[in-house]
């Protein structure tokens, strides 16, 4: 982890304010993924995996949604067409392709026009999965392991699955140490969905912070706690418009769970309603594992989870050509979150995942 990553203070401890919530809290690890070039040994989302050259790359059998959405490009074109925007400035021409990028653009494309013209769509064939993070235990260290594990790695198929229209997802738990040769150059897939399923490779600066949780996970007798604002007077809090007329407001942007990637922690509801996970296996409540999240923070909220490093980048709107709140380049759902459940009796269960 070469850099640094700092959520700004809340703007009110809101445990001092409401004690009623304080056994609520809950660690999580804000994974503050940034554009760069992970190593196969580095915690990363998008970066090259410790892979065993001698096990089989991963490959989605299920049935596809293959609907002709017009898009139908290459993770390999996706990247390069990203590389040309990042370069591109208002005030010049679009930039050119270097003799690397196009010969790779090239490839790409005939390897995808030689597939339709078969009559083969690749959609209909098993699939090479794609990387979508590794996370060593050295830096997350609430990850929830296998005994003798201490390396997650997430991959998922870039085709909408019914019946929920999202990626499938895998995910593989190792002794990072029992790794010997390193698979150098795992297959891909001949084009995806979106381009919102094609990770960009990413370093990741680590947080761990406290939680608390999304409105929606509270009970009535705290939503209702939430929404006198004589409880908020008497802690000495002056909540500015439009808060001052609905309270909970304040605690959903400012001071519940936070946005962005993220290990554990609370769950962040909206699309619908908070509903418990059983484990298929042994039906105990699953608990959060990982956030994969389309945004960072919302700029409605003034920047409020922006990290500190990361205000002057969040005003002014630009990160390396990335967005600096979209560094992944990712995008679930609706610009949504998908989060990722675990047993917490047996990571080994089958996991599940949910867009929110």
């Amino acid at each position: 982890m070469g850099f640094v990553r700092t959520t700004p203070p809340r703007p009110v401890d809101v445990a001092a304010v409401f004690p009623e919530l304080a056994a609520l809290a809950r660690p999580a690890i804000r994974l503050h993924p940034r554009p760069g070039s992970p190593s196969v040994g580095d915690s990363s989302v998008g970066g090259p995996l410790l892979w065993p050259a001698d096990e089989p790359w991963p490959h989605c059998t299920d049935a596809h949604l293959h609907v002709d959405t017009g898009f139908r490009e290459s993770p390999t074109a996706i990247r390069l067409r990203r590389r040309l925007l990042s370069r591109r400035r208002a005030d010049e021409r679009p930039p050119a392709l270097t003799p690397e990028e196009e010969a790779l653009g090239e490839l790409s494309a005939a390897q995808l026009a030689a597939r339709y013209d078969a009559g083969d769509p690749p959609a209909e064939h098993p699939v090479p999965m794609l990387p979508v993070a590794q996370l060593h235990l050295r830096d997350i260290p609430l990850l929830r392991p296998p005994r003798q594990a201490d390396l997650l790695q997430v991959l998922w198929c870039p085709y909408e699955h019914e019946p929920n229209y999202k990626p499938a997802t895998a995910l593989f738990w190792r002794s990072a140490a029992e790794v010997g040769d390193v698979l150098t150059d795992p297959p891909e897939p001949y084009e995806a969905d979106y381009p919102g399923y094609v990770p960009e490779r990413c370093v990741l600066a680590p947080e761990a912070i406290t939680e608390y949780p999304n409105s929606l996970d509270l009970s009535p007798d705290l939503r209702r706690m939430l929404e006198d604002p004589d409880r908020w007077r008497a802690a000495g809090v002056e909540l500015d418009s439009p808060y001052d007329e609905y309270p909970p407001d304040f605690y959903r942007t400012h001071l519940g769970n936070a946005p962005g990637w993220k290990a554990g922690g609370w769950p962040p509801w909206g699309r619908t309603d908070p509903y418990p996970r059983s484990c298929a296996v042994c039906e105990a409540r699953m608990v959060p594992l990982l956030t994969i999240a389309s945004w960072e923070w919302d700029g409605s909220d003034g920047h409020s989870w922006a990290p500190q490093e990361d205000q002057a980048a969040a005003r002014t709107g630009s990160y390396h050509g990335h967005s600096p709140s979209q560094p992944t380049a990712v995008e679930v759902g609706s610009t949504d979150n998908m989060q990722i459940y675990v047993c917490p009796d047996s990571p080994e269960h089958p996991h599940t995942d949910l867009i929110q």
